[in-house]
């Protein structure tokens, strides 16, 4: 077919972003262990695990994929932890617990270095979900977080809901308090914006605490903070998880913080192999193996989970079309309607369905892949293929409405160009 390989794209690859690579490292971290696991369901020790050597194909032993979170609560996750240490790879898990002296202990049983702590900073969480005032639930956290440090833990400090903060009220006066403990004890501790309801916007122009290139400038310009100290969390609640992340790295933090297919909380959490994908738009050469990416949709798939049609990159319909137009581009130059190779970078294919819609540029394009008809342009004004979608039309007369199969569209075209589609079988 005309335009087969990768020649036909303007670029091999995805394509840019369209702007200079950042000036501060884009790291990718993992929650489909914790925060994925949680909001969609239990996970078996194999599956775990298998969704763990995804990853770790995902990463590329580069460290990209820096580290993936795990509870160390239940004795299930707890041989999980062990297990991913044993394989001594990227993503390096981490722990993730409640701002509790006795949490933090069972991350150091674990042989865990370094944890998530969460701090639940709005007043929301503070006095309704605690039941505390802010002095006391302040005070909970820094004990925890000095404790955390005394026990040698490098913390990362969860600021939940922090698009419905107090910034300058709460936040900053704690957040002070936490670097004071982090030069006394001498580790740097990082510091992860957890969009909680996903009420973030990826606009410097709006307000705090919802614009999220806002809250990331003002950690690294007023409080001093460097970029691989901070991390992105959000929620899909409004449709703008992806945006919130892409402003997020733009705008400064280096770390963004996913689950595989977006699973999670209500929403879910931000799809990795969308961030993965933006990845290698916005860094030069970057190491990430995206073709992981389709052995992660086939094991939840495996596992049970459903991949909605039209989701995005890893639906069924990302790369598939039905319209006669947009067939009839793929024909002349895939690229015309499709942004990069699917094959190349992900290892998908890009399809056709055949429907009313389809026109004749859908048989055509069904004898191109199906048949391996080189010389296909002259059959655009063969009158044959006008009597073939004269016959497609009429099996749609009656209201159906799923597209022909395979075996429907061979024999619509034994009827009336049997010679091209001689000696075909329908394979897989």
């Amino acid at each position: 077919m005309e335009g087969d390989g990768n020649w036909f794209f303007p670029e091999i690859g995805v394509p840019r972003f369209g702007r200079r690579p950042p000036d501060h490292e884009l790291i990718l971290t993992d929650t489909t262990l914790r925060d994925g696991q949680q909001g969609s369901r239990p996970f078996r020790v194999e599956e775990a695990l298998e969704i763990y050597d995804v990853l770790v194909d995902l990463d590329n032993n580069s460290g990209t994929l820096r580290d993936i979170e795990l509870f160390p609560y239940t004795s299930k996750d707890r041989k999980v932890i062990s297990e991913i240490r044993e394989r001594d790879s990227y993503p390096k898990p981490i722990g993730w617990v409640r701002a509790k002296v006795s949490d933090l202990r069972l991350v150091k049983e674990c042989k865990l270095d370094t944890t998530i702590v969460l701090t639940s900073i709005s007043d929301f969480h503070i006095y309704h979900k605690l039941g505390m005032d802010r002095a006391t639930a302040q005070e909970k956290y820094l004990r925890a977080i000095e404790e955390g440090l005394k026990m040698g833990l490098k913390l990362k400090i969860a600021m939940e809901d922090i698009t419905r903060s107090d910034i300058y009220g709460f936040l900053l006066p704690f957040l002070d308090k936490v670097l004071k403990l982090s030069r006394k004890y001498g580790v740097k501790v990082g510091f992860k914006l957890s969009d909680t309801l996903g009420m973030g916007l990826p606009f410097i122009e709006a307000p705090l605490p919802r614009s999220i290139p806002r809250l990331i400038r003002l950690l690294l310009d007023d409080l001093g903070l460097e970029s691989d100290q901070l991390e992105f969390h959000g929620h899909n609640d409004f449709h703008l998880v992806v945006a919130n992340h892409l402003a997020a790295w733009v705008y400064g933090a280096s770390l963004s913080n996913c689950t595989l297919l977006g699973i999670g909380e209500r929403a879910g959490n931000c799809p990795l192999e969308a961030m993965a994908v933006f990845h290698a738009q916005l860094v030069d050469n970057s190491p990430l193996n995206l073709r992981a990416l389709k052995e992660a949709r086939d094991l939840f798939i495996k596992m049970g989970f459903h991949v909605p049609e039209f989701y995005p990159l890893l639906g069924g319909n990302a790369f598939r079309t039905k319209a006669g137009i947009h067939i009839d581009g793929l024909l002349k130059n895939p690229a015309i309607y499709l942004p990069f190779n699917p094959e190349d970078v992900l290892g998908l294919p890009y399809t056709v369905e055949i429907t009313p819609y389809s026109g004749r540029a859908g048989l055509i394009y069904w004898l191109v892949k199906r048949v391996g008809i080189k010389d296909w342009s002259s059959l655009k004004g063969d009158p044959r293929l006008d009597a073939a979608y004269r016959d497609v039309l009429e099996h749609f007369k009656d209201g159906r409405t799923e597209p022909l199969s395979d075996e429907e569209i061979l024999s619509i075209l034994r009827k009336y160009v049997p010679e091209l589609v001689d000696g075909v079988r329908i394979w897989e």
